[in-house]
């Protein structure tokens, strides 16, 4: 529920200061109308009186002054308390509503299972995210700089101020019950040290790396990234691509678009599975009803295209595959 204007705390301190002001003025003029005295005279008079700080008054007064004395120290001094007040409960405001994003956040960060830890929210971890999100990939965000910072909170993600090359953030972020990680950030050196601290903590981590300069995705690996990316050398591939062949292009850009009703998926073939050991001809994965296997990787990386119905399924296996979104779920239903 949001505030109401007045209710607001800055809405609340200019009511106190406009408040504050007024009994200034109200005083100045009295003593200025009731006693003639001069406006230094009359506004260090209101001053000493509202804060009551107990000194003499600045000249003798008689009775009309010492009466509209005391009306302005009642007035003055629940003006005084009222402008405490208010910034006493900013303070404790703030204090518990950063203690509350705190706690939530934690537990956010608490129940995160097989997601992904991404480092740096520049212009690739921007599009990174707006990836994961329309693929409805669990996610946290690291980073540390002010500005991108500022863009996460008011796009309201999930997400961890610090390095992600440190321990004690790698931790908060679940990395032992992470499924990857993606270094999206600008400096390689940076990246090497995430690589290597994410790889320390979870041997079996997927990790993706950003590599800006050719020369750094050899050291990227050596530090234990899974796979490296050149986001230049990908854009040129890309270009070329477009320039030599547009209509292919044009194809695999179309099975990305999820509106479409067709796409691409890798389906794992998890323990236990009643397909291990079966041809892909007898699996039921070829049927019309299924989606077409494109491709099947073994675990040791040996990646089939295009693979024979003869070929036996086995525990750990990808299937990659092309079909509409019933075709893909009743071929990932297969494989479990």
């Amino acid at each position: 529920m949001t505030q109401s204007r007045v209710g607001h705390p800055l809405a609340r301190f200019r009511l106190a200061a406009i408040l504050l002001g007024v009994v200034i003025l109200f005083g100045v003029s009295g003593y200025v109308l009731i006693n003639g005295w001069s406006l230094l005279d009359s506004f260090y008079m209101v001053i000493i009186t509202i804060s009551t700080v107990g000194y003499t008054e600045v000249h003798p007064q008689g009775a009309a002054g010492r009466l509209f004395t005391s009306g302005l120290i009642v007035v003055g001094v629940g003006t005084m308390l009222y402008g405490f007040g208010v910034f006493a409960e900013t303070l404790a405001d703030n204090a518990f509503g950063r203690y509350r994003r705190e706690r939530q956040l934690q537990r956010d960060l608490d129940r995160l299972r097989d997601h992904f830890i991404i480092c740096g929210y520049g212009r690739i971890g921007t599009q990174i995210v707006a990836e994961f999100e329309s693929h409805k990939v669990p996610y946290v965000v690291i980073d540390q700089t002010d500005e991108a910072l500022e863009r996460i909170r008011a796009e309201g993600r999930l997400h961890i101020e610090g390095d992600a090359s440190k321990e004690d953030v790698l931790k908060q972020a679940g990395i032992e019950r992470a499924r990857g990680l993606v270094s999206a950030v600008d400096s390689d050196e940076r990246a090497v040290y995430i690589v290597l601290a994410a790889r320390a903590f979870n041997p079996n981590l997927y990790i993706v790396a950003r590599a800006g300069r050719p020369d750094s995705i050899r050291r990227l690996e050596l530090a234990g990234a899974t796979r490296t990316i050149s986001p230049y050398v990908m854009a040129g591939h890309r270009m070329a691509e477009l320039a030599i062949r547009p209509a292919m292009v044009e194809v695999l850009d179309t099975l990305h678009h999820a509106e479409l009703g067709i796409g691409v998926e890798e389906m794992l073939v998890t323990p236990g599975s009643a397909i291990i050991g079966k041809p892909l001809e007898a699996s039921g994965l070829l049927a019309p009803t299924a989606a077409r296997v494109l491709a099947l990787r073994r675990v040791d990386g040996t990646l089939h295209v295009n693979p024979s119905g003869s070929m036996r399924l086995e525990e750990g296996d990808l299937v990659i595959a092309l079909g509409t979104e019933e075709q893909l779920f009743a071929s990932a239903s297969l494989l479990k």
